[in-house]
């Protein structure tokens, strides 16, 4: 198969969708794989490196479309990309369909086989390939909270770890998945306060078990949100409805409850964003304020450390990248359910319930 690995052309997204390690085992079995020249000259791989593996470097965008079978990128196609998606093409990547209209209806236009990363299942319920960028960005999280909490930045001049003779900082999270996890981890790090609320008791036993005695676990209402926002200095947001919007657990009207220069970070904003008040921001501008609280969104936030995320997403995708181009997407999808999970349109069909439940399209079983 001609595998084709564009340049991501998302605002600062430095990642790259396949390793020089990973175009070789693609080299091995026997595929023809392109890639856009200087494609990974962000996340510190150069287009010799590639050369070495035995990929083709291609000069523009538009060849790497045109002669591909198979697209694999990281983050969705945006509006350039649209025309450039061929009729039964294959683009593997992370969709979040659930969050544009206009993008579901542009693939839907396409009649591309559209395979998201972020839906590819396990048996057990896990997201193997959503969760490394969701281990990135849970820990990130507190990195990017913890800077802007900083006063010159306008957040409330809190040190999360505090000093002797001075309390730590008090960080709420919204979900205990993946995200909140590495989240809650890092937090209590640094020394932390950290109160970790979730729906999914057993989630809130793995965390009390597996997380130090300052991390504290909570059955998540609405009520105690309202009473927690109220005392927190940094508040993240990790819910997840696998492909689905995420639903709003913090609504404008709350923000007049926290303090001036509370952090509110959005993890979900790839799924819509669970705070009523979320927008997309970028690496470039990643912040905005409303009524005193500042909110980070951006929605490709393993994109500052695109090194250590590329790597990451390689070694969870590159299977998957190989059973699609060793068998085609037909048989690959039918011989592992996982990736069956991950097809969300085929050729003009929406074949996931979700995204039809977020715009009302028609939904067709694959």
């Amino acid at each position: 198969m001609k595998i084709g690995i564009p340049t991501e052309i998302k605002n600062n997204e430095c990642r790259v969708s396949i390793t020089p390690a990973g175009v070789f085992e693609l080299i091995k079995n026997n595929h023809i794989v392109y890639v856009q020249s200087r494609a990974g000259e962000g996340s510190g791989f150069f287009d010799k490196d590639y050369v070495r593996a035995g990929a083709t470097i291609l000069p523009t965008i538009e060849d790497i479309y045109q002669k591909s079978e198979m697209i694999v990128k990281v983050k969705e196609p945006i509006e350039k990309e649209y025309s450039l998606i061929k009729e039964n093409q294959i683009v593997f990547t992370y969709f979040h369909f659930a969050s544009s209209k206009k993008l579901t209806k542009a693939m839907i236009d396409s009649k591309a086989i559209c395979i998201a990363y972020e839906t590819v299942e396990d048996m057990d319920g896990t997201l193997p390939l959503l969760t490394p960028m969701s281990e990135v960005a849970g820990r990130m999280s507190i990195q990017q909270g913890a800077k802007y909490l900083e006063k010159p930045i306008k957040g409330r001049g809190i040190l999360l770890g505090g000093v002797p003779g001075v309390k730590p900082g008090k960080v709420l999270v919204l979900g205990a998945g993946v995200v909140g996890v590495q989240a809650a981890k890092m937090a209590a790090g640094l020394g932390a306060h950290v109160t970790i609320m979730d729906i999914n008791m057993k989630r809130l036993r793995y965390v009390n078990d597996i997380l130090p005695n300052h991390v504290v676990t909570e059955f998540s209402s609405e009520y105690s949100i309202r009473k927690h926002i109220k005392t927190h200095d940094l508040i993240v947001g990790g819910v997840l409805v696998k492909g689905g919007k995420a639903p709003k657990l913090i609504t404008r009207d709350m923000l007049k409850e926290m303090r001036p220069g509370t952090v509110i970070v959005d993890v979900a904003v790839d799924q819509g964003g669970c705070f009523e008040t979320t927008k997309a921001t970028t690496h470039q501008e990643p912040t905005y304020i409303i009524d005193d609280v500042v909110h980070y969104s951006v929605a490709n936030m393993p994109g500052a450390v695109p090194y250590t995320s590329t790597i990451a997403l390689t070694n969870v995708t590159l299977p998957y990248v190989i059973s699609i181009a060793n068998n085609g997407w037909e048989k690959a999808c039918a011989i592992d359910k996982a990736l069956y999970k991950g097809l969300n349109i085929i050729k003009g069909d929406v074949v996931y319930a979700e995204i039809n439940e977020a715009f009302n399209l028609k939904f067709i079983e694959a």
